[in-house]
């Protein structure tokens, strides 16, 4: 028995390998029949190509369908599938991994599409930075499209209701047939030239033949050097041309480039009457605020006029004044009271009170006050002053206090 024994998962997962590493089968374009076409609920898309010698299973995820599918397939449609073909390991088959699917008729404009489209992008032609912002406030819009057909009279329909003094400038381009790109470039130049504030490029939807025009170099450059802001609008939502990707805003029909393109007059009005609003309101702040800071600052230059400073400081001199007079009056009463204390204290130490109240005062004859007995002797001459004169008296006699003793002239035995 062999050596080398791999399981069935390890061979699918090698096949898987050598289908990934094959580069043609990495980007390949199959044609053939559809067979079996189911559109599952998940959004991806189940069904088979076929054509007289065999069939391949081929599968389209959801996330594929918006940009690579535009109709809707049928049974036995011919179509020309874009993708790579890959091995689903779980059941060990090949199948094509659907990535763009385009009808089989338009196989070689949409080859010539692809081409230009990677020739463009390569050079930057749909680069966002080169792409100019719509006006809001559009006056002149300037419409590159047939004058007849619905995609004017949606534009004219859209205008009318949403801004009727918006003025349109039609130009009236070819826009299918063999010299509508020319046309339409004619018209884009010419009212680049005459001064729109806009400019809507487009036409009604169509096959990939009838929008053709709108896929040629020349159409695209056109766009990319006009000075003017452009909005496409051509065919409908599903349609994606290269004036699409190189305009400065893309609308999936003319009736939404017109809503781009204009703004609603009653919408406009409603907001300059809120701006309107918001401004008196700031402006009446403001003034109130002016005015405020004008009181302050006429307050702070009054408090810094000599005329204030002068009455302030007369203020403050009035005050220290009248302070200093209820403080001198407060000291003059404790003064007088103090004095009146002193006062009756000195009258009652004073001598006079005391000779009132009975007692004498006493001098010798040289006008000595005597203070005890041995300042005098019987028969010196005294004075004895009274609270109401001087009595002339003579010591007689002299007795020391307690002792009982005396001492006398002589005279007084012979009385």
């Amino acid at each position: 028995m062999a050596k080398n024994v791999y399981s069935v998962a390890q061979v699918n997962r090698y096949i898987k390998n050598m289908f990934t590493q094959d580069f043609m089968l990495a980007r390949i374009y199959v044609k053939g029949e559809v067979s079996n076409c189911k559109y599952h609920t998940s959004g991806h898309i189940y069904f088979s190509l076929k054509d007289e010698s065999g069939a391949i299973a081929c599968v389209m995820f959801a996330g594929d369908r918006v940009k690579g599918l535009h109709f809707r397939m049928q049974e036995g449609q011919k179509v020309i599938v874009l993708g790579a073909v890959s091995v689903y390991e779980r059941d060990g088959r090949y199948q094509l991994y659907a990535k763009e699917i385009v009808p089989d008729g338009e196989g070689d404009l949409y080859l010539r599409y692809e081409r230009l489209k990677k020739e463009l992008e390569e050079m930057g032609m749909f680069a966002p930075e080169f792409k100019q912002p719509i006006p809001l406030y559009s006056r002149k819009i300037g419409v590159v499209t047939a004058p007849t057909g619905a995609a004017v009279r949606d534009i004219m329909n859209i205008t009318r209701r949403r801004n009727p003094f918006v003025q349109l400038i039609l130009y009236p381009a070819l826009v299918q047939g063999e010299n509508a790109a020319d046309s339409i470039v004619q018209g884009i130049r010419t009212l680049d030239e005459y001064g729109v504030d806009v400019m809507i490029v487009g036409r009604g939807g169509g096959s990939i033949e009838d929008l053709w025009a709108f896929n040629e170099e020349k159409v695209a450059r056109a766009i990319f050097e006009c000075r003017t802001p452009v909005i496409s609008a051509v065919g409908h939502e599903t349609d994606t041309t290269i004036a699409d990707l190189v305009s400065d805003r893309r609308a999936p029909t003319p009736s939404a480039a017109a809503e781009l393109a204009v703004v609603e007059y009653r919408q406009l009005m409603s907001g300059l009457e809120l701006y309107r609003n918001q401004l008196a309101d700031r402006v009446e702040q403001k003034i109130l605020q002016c005015r405020q800071k004008a009181e302050f600052l006429r307050l702070r230059l009054q408090q810094a006029s000599p005329e204030y400073q002068l009455r302030e400081k007369k203020q403050h001199a009035a005050d220290l004044e009248d302070r200093l007079r209820r403080t001198m009056e407060q000291k003059l009463i404790e003064r007088k009271h103090t004095a009146a204390l002193y006062a009756e204290r000195l009258d009652g130490m004073s001598p006079l009170k005391k000779l009132q109240q009975g007692y004498s005062y006493i001098e010798d004859e040289t006008g000595r006050a005597l203070t005890g007995i041995s300042q005098t002797a019987p028969g010196k001459m005294l004075k004895i002053h009274l609270a109401d004169g001087v009595v002339a008296a003579k010591t007689i006699a002299v007795y020391e206090s307690g002792s009982g003793r005396k001492e006398s002239d002589g005279r007084e035995d012979g009385r």
